[in-house]
This record gives structure tokens, C-alpha cells and sequence, in this order.
């Protein structure tokens, strides 16, 4: 069953556990794992996707450690032991 994490950065913004394992074939799809972890804790959704179900550019998503490919639809397939991290994204900085 995959694990989905999120970084505790997210307690700021959301009440939710920072760790969930979903069951069954909900998991076998980065949509799949998100939209049953949403499902039990709604709050989550509209930080992580726009109203359109894409992944908002402050977020990355990456499984066992390798960025998603489509942030769009979120079809990157995720293996059963497989790990989700969601984590806000870096951005800003100066250039000297």
C-alpha cells in the first residue's frame, strides 16, 4: 500500500496528519493515492491542486524520491511500497 507524506511545513496552513497509507486500487495512480487521502481530509485539496485538478505550482510531488512527470492529470503510476511526498515547492532567492 502506498504511503503518501507531506511536509510538516503544511501544519501552518492545514489541520491534518502529515502521513497516510492508502488502501486498494485508489493507490496505483498519484491521482488515485491523492483523491483518497482528500477524501478522508478535504482541507488538503485545495493546497495541493487547483480547481482543475492540477498540481499548483507552489507544490512538488515526488514518488520514491523521482519528481512526477504530469502535473496535469497526476497519472504517474505508484507501485504498491511506493512513497509520495508533497512538499512545497522552493522558489525566490537573489542572484549576487
Amino acid at each position: 500500500m502506498p504511503r503518501v507524506v507531506f511536509t510538516s511545513h503544511l501544519t501552518r496552513h492545514v489541520d491534518a496528519p502529515l502521513e497516510h497509507s492508502v488502501d486498494g486500487p485508489d493507490g496505483s495512480t498519484v491521482r488515485g493515492a491523492l483523491d483518497a487521502v482528500f477524501a478522508r481530509h478535504p482541507v488538503l485539496r485545495g493546497y495541493v491542486v487547483d480547481e482543475q485538478g492540477a498540481l499548483r505550482k507552489h507544490v512538488a510531488v515526488f514518488v520514491d524520491a523521482e519528481p512526477i512527470h504530469d502535473r496535469r492529470s497526476l497519472s504517474d503510476a505508484v507501485a504498491g511500497g511506493a512513497e509520495i511526498y508533497v512538499m512545497q515547492a522552493l522558489s525566490g532567492g537573489s542572484v549576487a
